[in-house]
């Protein structure tokens, strides 16, 4: 179970993380990262983050892009969130599949 510490923590970098992918999407057209959600080590040394990405043909694509850039991400991370935290977590990065999981749910109920 996650202290509060953990989730104010998870949920300030699940917000600012957003932010930059919005920015960051503007110059992509067609494409939508969204970060479902944060989860941080009790010791804040690693972040999991959880993304969906639209439209779902390039996730892999954009997956090993954002892995790439992933220094560059943790670096601007760190110039936004500088003043609320002393070490910015190492950030790694997964697909958010659980909105894939509930259309399949709804098709097969839907039969």
């Amino acid at each position: 179970m996650e202290s509060t510490r953990l989730n104010k923590i998870g949920r300030l970098l699940q917000k600012e993380l957003g932010d930059l992918f919005l920015k960051e999407a503007k110059s992509m057209h067609g494409t939508l990262i969204t970060v479902t959600a944060v989860r941080v080590s009790p010791d804040l040394s690693v972040a999991r983050v959880y993304l969906s990405i639209f439209p779902p043909e390039r996730r892999e694509e954009l997956l090993k892009a954002i892995e790439a850039n992933a220094r560059t991400i943790r670096y601007d991370l760190g110039q936004r969130v500088r003043l609320q935290l002393r070490k910015i977590p190492e950030l790694s990065f997964f697909i958010d599949d659980s909105l894939d999981y509930v259309d399949n749910i709804d098709k097969l109920l839907s039969k």
